[in-house]
């Protein structure tokens, strides 16, 4: 560029001391912003909730595997001695014992008749305990003869151990 072509300064442009523009320093990481610390509380509660429930799921796995033992055992039992009477009386103690172990004993070791067969019916949908073959730890538990199908009888049994612990009942206990 020709240094002639430049046009003249305005009068007092050349006293004029200009500076570059002076950017803020940049941002830190430390503190994090208050966003930052409320996701921060619900990932640590959401991780809280996740583990409550993973050993809540966990304990009620635990049951499963002793309490089909228990149930295999019955069932051999039954296989020997063929006696549905003292089927009824070992199946009716078992379901109590799972319930025990799984509820507060103030909520459920006085449930009697319809009430105990209720509170059976809560892991299973199609409430087999109140309208269906489970009925009859209600109606024969205490007959001198007992009139059932043991095969049904157990089934249910099984298929109510294996509920159990898929069941997310608000009444069981934390322990």
């Amino acid at each position: 560029m020709n240094p002639d072509l430049t046009p003249p300064l305005p009068d007092g442009a050349a006293v004029l001391a200009l500076r570059d523009i002076v950017l803020p320093p940049r941002i830190g990481w430390w503190p994090p912003a208050p966003g930052w610390w409320i996701l921060l509380l619900l990932l640590v509660a959401t991780g809280a909730v996740g583990v409550w429930l993973w050993r809540k799921r966990r304990q009620r796995l635990s049951l499963l595997k002793p309490a089909q033992e228990t149930l295999g055992q019955i069932e051999r039992r039954f296989s020997r001695h063929g006696d549905s009477r003292l089927l009824l009386a070992e199946l009716s103690t078992f379901l109590r014992q799972v319930v025990l172990s799984q509820s507060p004993r103030e909520q459920v070791a006085g449930l009697v008749g319809d009430a105990w067969l209720q509170r059976l019916d809560q892991a299973l949908d199609d409430r087999p305990f109140t309208t269906g073959i489970g009925r009859v730890f209600a109606d024969q538990a205490y007959r001198p003869v007992v009139d059932i199908n043991a095969t049904e009888l157990l089934n249910l049994c099984h298929r109510w151990v294996a509920a159990q612990t898929r069941a997310n009942h608000p009444s069981h206990g934390t322990g």
